[in-house]
């Protein structure tokens, strides 16, 4: 078993099988070195000083390539706080979805919501954003994160200046930082306001390709699954497999990897081969577009 963790380990020698498969079902992290990089410039943006005009992040990428998850981990590292001298709420860092269209009264709400802050739908949208500008320097926040930008696009674009007026007056009310994310067209939902624009530097998560770091995260991901024996999965027959199905996205290749592991154990072999990729419940993204189309 040199080819697991130490704590995989310990599940593979003391869990039931059902236990098993409950534990690899369950969210994994695994570090590359795209992600700490990003990680960082958060962390910048984090303790930047006090300025009159603040520095934005717009993290850019495919649907199921790693861009929520790159959040909550950075979130869950930087979690509210209460001081103990003065019994004082501390949220450095707020993480939000954007609403599904750009709407700046259900953008107070999600704040609130947030901040698990009352409120009610029918006030005046001033006292709302009142409200909201004080409880957030109340908080000392920091960092405001809206995932799912590009949902701005969603209205017309009269609402999409609007809203992104409404982000502008935020950052400078507050002077903090934003991140926001989405797919592509959240690139052209900044876009379209050429001053938001400048103040937002692109990130931008890669899809995956065949090089050495795919193959480390392969092992890594290898070395935490409570399989009897080892898949290799960085042979060049397995690896190459596992990236055509995935289609690039560490989303899919978690998918695809939880689902390989729970038939291993479930026939009985104990670790992934190319007879297991074949036989899992499993459609690649582009197939799955095709089905709807042809629906």
């Amino acid at each position: 078993m040199k080819h697991l963790h130490d704590k995989t380990k310990e599940i593979l020698n003391n869990y039931s099988d059902s236990e098993r498969i409950i534990s690899i079902r369950k969210s994994k992290w695994i570090g590359y070195s795209q992600a700490s990089n990003i990680i960082s410039r958060f962390d910048e943006l984090l303790n930047y000083p006090i300025n009159h005009r603040m520095p934005n992040i717009l993290l850019v990428g495919d649907s199921n390539n790693g861009k929520t998850a790159l959040l909550n981990k950075f979130l869950k590292a930087n979690q509210s706080f209460v001081e103990e001298e003065t019994s004082k709420l501390v949220v450095p860092v707020l993480l939000i979805q954007a609403p599904p269209e750009p709407d700046e009264r259900r953008l107070y709400n999600a704040i609130l919501e947030s901040l698990f802050a009352p409120y009610n739908s029918s006030e005046k949208i001033e006292m709302k954003q009142q409200r909201v500008i004080h409880l957030l320097k109340k908080v000392e926040l920091r960092l405001l994160i809206i995932d799912e930008i590009h949902h701005v696009l969603a209205g017309n674009l009269s609402k999409q200046r609007s809203f992104l007026n409404v982000l502008k007056f935020l950052s400078n009310e507050l002077r903090i930082s934003m991140v926001c994310s989405g797919t592509k067209e959240a690139f052209n939902a900044i876009q379209t306001d050429p001053q938001l624009a400048n103040r937002f530097e692109p990130k931008v998560l890669k899809k995956w390709r065949n090089d050495e770091e795919y193959l480390r995260l392969l092992a890594s991901f290898e070395r935490l699954l409570p399989l009897k024996e080892e898949s290799m999965l960085i042979e060049p027959s397995i690896s190459t497999k596992i990236l055509a199905m995935s289609e690039g996205l560490i989303g899919e290749i978690s998918r695809i990897l939880e689902l390989s592991s729970i038939l291993a154990i479930e026939s009985g072999v104990e670790k992934i081969n190319k007879n297991i990729l074949n036989n899992i419940d499993f459609v690649p993204p582009s197939d799955r577009k095709k089905m709807i189309f042809k629906l």
